[in-house]
């Protein structure tokens, strides 16, 4: 296997793991106000991606995959609302550990890795057909 084919390889599976981040990240951003429905019951629990390399013995790379979607151990927030069903005696309801603010970083840098991916590609690709264009 060719030094480009390995480097696309390697930006494939960065793409691989960067979309697999971004919907973990996007099912966080829908959840952010799922609540529990009873008050013994847990609201949404955020969800992180970590990550590991691994070789691929038959081209002989280190590409990265995803280790583990696992649950944030963060507390969760509380949030005064006697009215609600999932109230505790005191009238605080469990609300997820997921910050917004957050998970749109989290996003923007999964997009930009992403595309730092992308153009890797890209320019393997360009560089492969300029130089079939010298062998010309």
């Amino acid at each position: 296997m060719d030094e480009l084919s390995k480097s696309t390889q390697i930006a494939i599976s960065g793409m691989k793991v960067q979309s697999q981040r971004l919907r973990v990240i996007s099912e966080n951003m829908a959840n952010v106000d799922s609540t529990a429905q009873s008050p013994e019951g847990l609201p949404y629990r955020r969800k992180v991606v970590t990550f590991k390399n691994e070789l691929d013995r038959s081209t002989g790379i280190n590409k990265v995959k995803v280790d583990k979607v696992q649950g944030d151990t963060s507390d969760f927030q509380r949030r005064y609302d006697p009215k609600h069903p999932a109230a505790d005696r005191e009238g605080y309801v469990l609300t997820p550990n997921v910050n917004p603010l957050i998970e749109m970083m989290d996003m923007r840098e999964a997009q930009r890795s992403y595309e730092a991916n992308m153009n890797v590609i890209n320019t393997s690709r360009t560089l492969l057909s300029r130089t079939v264009e010298m062998l010309r």
